[in-house]
Formats: structure tokens, C-alpha cells, sequence
């Protein structure tokens, strides 16, 4: 602290526990002893409230700095400087938080932040499989974006529908709201901001109206709750709570609990005292009243010099200290009658020995006896300020209030006349404004009383905070101001030089035309990413369509080998059994039908064919017109090939009589040729590339399919050997003569005696199936453990 020295010599360190109020009278006056016995008095209720010390080490430096400050004071008492305006602009360091605190009954709760954060603890909490239920339960359609504006209808429904699926009670879902949107809003990097706004659990709650008002210049759409604190009649803090959404305020003990738990190292008990409706001036509010209980468990952390309070180590010093308060007392007056001038170095050493004690942190501002500014300079210094009485009588106008507000001049004008109050949302009175005096005030102007010149104009909003004169039973409201931008300030025909330049709203327009554009960025860029998503979704989709394909054309491993970019090497099979089929009499049957009947035949039949590829896990190699090319073993070797051909062709001549002949209207008929032995397989073409089968035997396989009979599967002699022995029922067809091969020996494959045609054809069997094949067991059973009868 700095110490002042005025005329007449002399120091202001008495006035550090005295200080002289307007209207009384200084230490150099006739009144000098009461006015230094009421500092006295006063400074007696303070130190009360220090924690306990050594009393005797207390009292003696107590009673040490008034002997020397009283016996060093002149005629004319020194003045020092009112420290307690440093502290005032605290509130405005975390303007910008960004709306931590502001969901707490629906302030935010509109906009997407908010829909995030409980998206997070969703997740978090309880798994990302129960958030997509939620979002498919409330049809929830892509990302919240954080400044975009939400119906409130989402958030509620959501908060609804996670009580419901958790089975959790909606009031511990709010409150776990309230603790996790408290975490949610650290990790985004505001915790040190949100340290600076009180020093201890009340002076954050009392500021929570003016980080709302600070808000609410960037979340324009924001409608904030209210909150104010009051000293119960046995020292308890009752929080009251103001809110246009009802049902919310369940999550205030949630944030509260947490900013106690984690900035001051308290926790704290919350039970609701009482719940009801108000009417303002904009409709019905939501009132709850909350008695709030701190337990202390460690030291507590604290920006701002300790408040000091009440406790019993302090209360059993109450007495001690009085006493020798009585004995400073009347060594004040020992001393007024027959001062004795002390050295300056005395001085300066009972100043040392009082910083090093235990009440340098027990601070109290000093008032000057009279106000040294004269009314015109106020007026001009403070361009928006506004004097008025207890019946809203404006008293008194800052030069620039005058300007923008003609009328205002007027004798006996009544400030409601002029102004309505839009935060907070109470009715104009003189009550109502004490009810939130903690709070930040915004007015604005009634449009029906500007000048007729002014009427397309804007109405100009001012913002700023209200104190009550309890000596002149008036309020002053101190305001500047209510712009957002540059745009607003040029809306309003003002200029940057209507603005005090003491007036930090200067700086706000313009950090805040930065941070406007910086959040369009921001919302553009959750646009864009919110497109990106969805067509990363729609490229994978599309993607799965194009690998869907490929896939078809080549074999799988083939095909990711190409979209690596590596080049497919042509390999040589040893054996591998190739299967052609036809349709008979094709030629016949489109010369009789539409082309569009042929195409839609084909279609359903290679539909029916292709399903069984997959049944038998064959690969399909081509279809050309009405042939129908499949190969076992290639591009995987595999020793049941043959097995697997062969079950195929038996399930294509099962699926042949559910394909209708357009002519006839009869089931069309196919002829199937089986063959076995090595091929070259590989990569053709680049453009289109094939997987493609090269040797004599796929010219064999051709051969047997054009040299079969209608309905047959017709097999070569090294098919039979492949296929004898492994279940199936074979007949020999005998020799015959085959086009570039000569005399073969060939067979006809009938059926699968291990397989039912259920099996072949790869279908499901129901519950009736099982059912029947039960009973079927159960029945030969019966009959194999019966006697044979004579």
C-alpha cells in the first residue's frame, strides 16, 4: 500500500482503521477522537474475525501502531488513496469463458456446446453403443455444431430419453450433467479463467450474472438464469436461483459442488428450501431457493487476500481483544491531549513490525472526507451514468446520457419513462433491483421516447452495474454502452470517442469484432467437418459397392493385391475341376421372345446360380450369353474341388426348374460338363482386367457341357476318378466320340447319397424341419430296439 503525504505534514496511517466517511469530520477536526474512536470500534469488529494467535504478540502490535500513528499525526490527518477499486475490475477477466456456466437452467442449453457436452458424458460415462441408441431413439441426425442454435425440445428430450435407457432418476442425471459439464468446460482450457472469478464460494456465485451478461454478447440467443446470494440469520448462504426453464435446477448443485470441490477445497451440501413460480415482467420464473452447507477439508486456495470469518478460535479472543481495545483507547486520549512528536524512523519501524504481523491481510479502504471532484467533471468523466431516487426520479446524467436521451434532461423524469430493464428480468423498482444488486444490469431504451429523427435507429442498450447510495437514498447506475461489434457502434451513429477512454468497452468492441469473425471461422469449419463425415460415410459406401464389385470380376485376394498396386503373377494349378453349363435349345427360345424376356431368364437363373457359388465356395469365372462358367481349386487350391463342383452343378439343375422358359411356360433345361485337370489362371487386361483360365482343360470342360444331354451332368473320366468313392451316385454313360478328342469313356452324375437337397441348395432349416427330423430319429429308434416276432 502506498502511503500519500498532504499538506501540514503528517501521515495517513491512522486512517488505515479509520476511515473518514463524506459529511465527517477528518482527524484534524473537533471531532477528531470520535471519529479515530470509531475506527477503533471498527477496526475492533474486524480483528474479531481473525483466526487465533499469540495474544499477547497481537495485542502489543495493535495497541504499538496506534501509539505511533496517533502520536506522529498533525493538525491536518493524512489521506491515502482507496485501494479497494483495484479489486473491482476482477469479474472482467473471465469474460471469456464461452458459456461454462450459463447452461445451468437453460442459458446455453440451446446451443450445440451444450448438446456436445452431454454427448461426451454419454460416451464416457456409459459406452459409445448407448449414445448411438439414444441418437437412433430421438433421431438425432449428425454432430451438434457448437454455436449453432438447438430447440430446447432436443436437449430435454435427450436428458429424457438417458434417464429412461440408463434407468437412472432424472435428478441424478442433471446434477451428473452438472459435475461433468464443470470438467468438460476444464479440459476445453477455461479452468484459469473461471479461478479469477471470486476468491472464496459466494463472490463466484455473486459473479455468475455478470459472466452471463459478458456472454450474451457473443450467444446473442442466450436467455441466461439468475442467481443471488444471501446471508442466512445464523450465517448460512442461501443461493437463489432464477430461471425461464423449469425442471433444470437440479443441475445446479451438480456445478456448484464440483467449482467447490476443485477451486476452493470445500465440499458442500445443497438441499432445496423451496420451489416456486414468480411472475415477472416476461412471464412466469422458475424461483428455487437453495441452502448451501460448506465443509472445509484442507487449506483453501484463494485468488484475492482471505476473508477472514467467524470462528471459535477467534470468538474466545473476542474478550482479550476488547480490552485492549479500552487500553488503545485511552492511550488515544493521553496522547490527544499532549501529543509527543515521534521520529520518522520510529515510524517507519512500527510500520515494518506491523507488515510482518498477522493483520497485513486485514485490509480497510480509506473515503475521503468530501468527494474532490466537482459535479461537472463527474459528469463528463463518466459520459453513461445515471442518478435516481427511490421512486425511479432521475437525479443526475452523464454528459453523453444527455446527448442520446434528450429528454432525460426534463425535471422530474421518471427513469422507467425511458428505459426497461431486459437483465435481469424484473419488474422496475426499487426492491427489485436490490434483489440482484450483485447483479449486471442492461436497460434498454423505449423507442416510443426517442426524437423522431432517431426512430429508424436502433435501440441502444446500456449495460453496467447498479450501487446504492444508502446516505442520499439514491442508486447510481454506472453503464456504458451495450455494443457487440463495430457494425452496432456505427448502427447506433456512435463513435469509438463517445466512449470514456477509462472504459474497457472500448477494447471489448474490438476484441470482440476479432472474436466474431474468429467463431463464423469456427462454425464454417464445423460445417465443414460435419460434410466431411458424411461424405467420408458415403465414399465408404461407396467404396464397399466398388470392392463389392471388384470382387465379383476377381478373386478376393486378387483384387486387393491390385488396389495395393502390385501386379498379379499367372500361376499354374496342378489339378482343378471346371464346370460349363448351357441352356438347351437357346437359340430356338430367343428367336421366339422379347429381348427383355431372355434378359430377365438369364437374370433369374444366374441369380439362383450365383447364390450357390457361395453356398460351395466356387468361383465363378464368366458368363457369356446363356454359358455359365464356374472352377474348384483356383485361385485357392483345395483338395475337395471336385466335391464342390460337383455338388454345384447337382444345385444348378435344382434351380433350372424354378426358371420358366418364356415360350413354353415349362422349367428350362441346362446341360452341366464337369472336367478335371491343371490350367494357367491369371491377370488379363488393364482397363478391364479378367481373371482368366487357360489350358486344355477348360477346352475339355467346354467339350463334355456341349456333348451332355438335356438335364444331365455329364463327366469326363478324370472327374469320375475325382468324384469316385466320395459319395456320389455315378453311372457310366459309355463311349462316345467328343469334337478334337476322340473316343472318351464318359459318366452321368445322378446325386449326393451324403446330402439332402436342402443341403445342396444351402437353405435354412426351420423349426418344423427339426421338428420332423426328430420324430424320424425318435421312430427308427423305436423300431431297431423292438423284438423280432416269430
Amino acid at each position: 500500500m502506498a502511503l500519500r503525504k498532504e499538506q501540514g505534514g503528517g501521515s495517513g496511517i491512522a486512517a488505515l482503521w479509520a476511515p473518514s466517511l463524506p459529511g465527517s469530520a477528518g482527524l484534524g477536526s473537533s471531532n477528531s477522537t470520535n471519529a479515530v474512536c470509531g475506527g477503533i470500534n471498527r477496526s475492533h469488529r474486524y480483528l474479531c474475525q481473525l483466526p487465533s494467535q499469540t495474544n499477547g504478540e497481537l495485542l502489543a502490535v495493535v495497541e504499538a501502531i496506534w501509539v505511533v500513528s496517533l502520536s506522529s499525526h498533525g493538525a491536518r490527518g493524512g489521506a491515502v488513496a482507496p485501494v479497494g477499486g483495484a479489486i473491482a475490475p476482477v469479474g472482467g477477466a473471465v469474460a471469456p469463458v464461452g458459456g461454462v456456466i450459463a447452461p445451468v437452467g437453460g442459458a446455453v442449453v440451446t446451443y450445440g456446446f451444450i448438446n456436445t457436452c452431454l454427448q461426451s458424458l454419454v460416451i464416457e460415462k456409459f459406452g459409445e453403443e448407448m449414445w448411438e441408441k439414444l441418437k437412433v431413439s430421438l433421431e438425432i441426425q449428425g454432430a451438434f455444431m457448437t454455436y449453432t442454435v438447438y430447440d430446447d425440445a432436443i436437449t430435454m428430450k435427450l436428458i429424457q430419453e438417458a434417464s429412461q435407457v440408463l434407468g437412472v432418476p432424472l435428478e441424478a442425471i442433471l446434477k451428473l450433467f452438472g459435475e461433468y459439464f464443470f470438467e468438460f468446460c476444464k479440459i476445453s482450457g477455461y479452468d484459469q479463467m473461471l479461478r479469477t472469478l471470486g476468491g472464496n464460494l459466494m463472490e463466484f456465485i455473486e459473479n455468475l450474472d455478470a459472466l452471463h451478461s459478458y456472454l450474451a454478447l457473443s450467444y446473442q440467443e442466450m436467455i441466461a438464469p439468475s442467481f443471488r446470494v444471501e446471508k442466512g440469520k445464523h450465517g448460512e448462504m442461501l443461493l437463489h436461483y432464477y430461471s425461464d426453464r423449469s425442471g433444470l435446477c437440479h443441475i445446479v448443485p451438480g456445478i456448484i459442488g464440483a467449482v467447490a470441490k476443485d477451486f476452493f477445497d470445500t465440499d458442500v451440501s445443497m438441499d432445496i428450501l423451496d420451489m416456486n413460480e414468480e411472475v415477472e415482467r416476461t412471464g412466469k420464473k422458475e424461483h428455487v431457493v437453495f441452502l448451501i452447507v460448506q465443509k472445509t477439508h484442507r487449506k483453501m486456495r484463494s485468488a484475492h487476500p482471505i476473508r477472514l470469518q467467524d470462528s471459535e478460535d477467534t470468538q474466545r479472543n473476542c474478550k482479550a481483544l476488547e480490552a485492549a481495545f479500552l487500553r488503545m483507547k485511552e492511550t488515544y486520549l493521553k496522547i490527544s491531549v499532549c501529543p509527543r512528536k515521534k521520529s520518522h524512523w520510529d515510524i517507519v519501524r512500527s510500520l515494518v513490525m506491523f507488515g510482518k504481523g498477522h493483520l497485513c491481510d486485514a485490509f480497510q479502504p480509506l473515503y475521503p472526507e468530501t468527494l474532490w471532484m466537482d459535479v461537472k467533471t463527474f459528469c463528463i468523466a463518466f459520459p453513461f451514468h445515471i442518478v435516481f431516487d427511490e421512486v425511479l426520479r432521475v437525479k443526475q446524467a452523464g454528459v453523453n446520457i444527455q446527448k442520446y436521451f434528450p429528454g432525460i434532461q426534463t425535471q422530474k423524469i421518471q427513469l422507467d419513462e425511458y428505459f426497461t430493464i431486459i437483465h435481469p428480468q424484473v419488474t422496475f423498482d426499487i426492491s427489485s433491483i436490490c434483489k440482484f444488486i450483485n447483479s449486471q444490469f442492461v436497460l434498454k431504451t423505449r423507442k416510443e421516447m426517442m426524437p423522431e429523427a432517431w426512430k429508424d435507429w436502433p435501440t441502444l442498450k446500456l449495460r453496467g452495474q447498479m450501487i446504492w447510495m444508502e446516505s442520499l437514498r439514491c442508486m447510481i447506475f454506472m453503464c456504458s454502452p451495450k455494443l457487440r461489434s463495430l457494425q452496432e457502434l456505427e448502427e447506433c451513429k456512435m463513435h469509438l470517442s463517445d466512449i470514456a477512454p477509462h472504459d474497457t468497452t472500448r477494447d471489448l468492441i474490438l476484441l470482440n469484432q476479432q472474436r466474431l469473425a474468429e467463431m463464423e471461422l469456427s462454425n464454417q469449419l464445423e460445417r465443414k467437418k460435419e460434410e466431411l463425415c458424411i461424405l467420408s460415410k458415403h465414399l465408404a459406401i461407396e467404396k464397399k459397392k466398388t470392392e463389392t464389385l471388384l470382387y465379383a470380376m476377381l478373386p478376393e485376394h486378387v483384387a486387393n493385391q491390385l488396389k495395393e498396386g502390385k501386379k498379379v503373377a499367372a500361376g499354374e494349378f496342378e489339378t482343378c475341376t471346371i464346370l460349363f453349363s448351357d441352356v438347351v435349345t437357346f437359340t430356338n427360345i430367343c428367336a421366339a421372345c422379347e429381348p427383355i424376356q431372355i434378359v430377365n431368364m438369364l437374370n433369374s437363373m444366374y441369380s439362383k446360380f450365383d447364390r450357390l457359388t457361395s453356398v460351395h465356395e466356387v468361383y465363378k469365372v464368366e458368363t457369356i450369353g446363356d454359358a455359365y462358367m464356374v472352377v474348384g481349386g483356383v485361385p485357392v487350391p483345395i483338395r475337395s474341388h471336385a466335391q464342390r463342383v460337383a455338388n454345384f452343378a447337382l444345385g444348378m439343375r435344382i434351380s433350372a426348374k424354378e426358371v420358366m422358359n418364356p415360350v413354353t411356360g415349362e422349367p428350362i433345361q441346362i446341360r452341366v460338363g464337369i472336367h478335371t485337370g491343371p490350367v494357367l489362371a491369371g491377370v488379363v487386361g488393364d482397363k478391364m482386367p479378367r481373371y482368366c483360365l487357360f489350358g486344355d482343360t477348360v477346352n475339355t470342360a467346354s467339350r463334355m457341357e456341349s456333348h451332355g444331354l438335356p438335364d444331365k451332368v455329364h463327366l469326363s473320366p478324370t472327374a469320375y476318378r475325382a468324384l469316385e468313392n466320395q459319395g456320389f451316385e455315378i453311372i457310366e454313360r459309355g463311349e462316345i466320340e467328343v469334337k478334337g478328342k476322340g473316343k472318351m469313356t464318359t459318366y452321368f452324375l445322378i446325386q449326393n447319397l451324403n446330402a439332402t437337397e436342402d443341403e445342396i441348395m444351402g437353405r435354412q432349416k426351420t423349426a418344423f424341419d427339426h421338428m420332423v427330423a426328430f420324430l424320424n430319429k425318435n421312430q427308427q429308434q423305436q423300431l431297431e430296439t423292438e423284438p423280432l416276432s416269430d
